[in-house]
């Protein structure tokens, strides 16, 4: 899916640094080749980039909404990711709505929970640095050494 997309629209992007999707924005401008498009009804710009006020006013249909809502919000992002032809919903780490899910895959697209896209990027383009080296392992599982 990573290796398809081209663009990616951030739903829920902050401009407070301290923030996930601040972070995963960060990463994504800076290290992959994807068109980012932060959505956020509450900001005019984000890391120097317009905000979008809803996935139907972005300029282009996102190939991935990646989504840093609450809860109770995933399934009204997964009908709006449907109604704008996205081809994926990508609810990140600790993130997991049946109901949003199933709303995205009746609509075509494919479903990712509990992930996050700067993590699962990193790790398949070997930028994945764990206290500040390459690990060159590429799992979602930690690895264990034979003594």
């Amino acid at each position: 899916m990573l290796g398809r997309a081209s663009s990616i629209a951030i739903v829920g992007a902050s401009s407070n640094p301290a923030r996930a999707s601040y972070f995963v924005g960060t990463y994504l401008l800076s290290s992959s080749p994807y068109q980012v498009y932060f959505v956020n009804p509450r900001a005019d710009e984000i890391l120097g980039r317009r905000a979008y006020a809803s996935l139907a006013d972005l300029p282009v249909v996102p190939d991935i909404v990646d989504v840093f809502r609450r809860d109770e919000d995933l399934p009204d992002v997964a009908r709006e990711a449907v109604a704008v032809g996205a081809k994926a919903l990508w609810l990140q780490l600790g993130s997991w709505n049946e109901e949003a899910a199933a709303i995205a895959e009746e609509g075509g697209l494919d479903v990712v929970m509990d992930r996050c896209v700067k993590i699962e990027h990193a790790r398949f383009h070997g930028g994945l640095h764990l206290a500040g080296f390459d690990t060159g392992v590429i799992s979602s599982k930690r690895q264990v050494v034979a003594r």
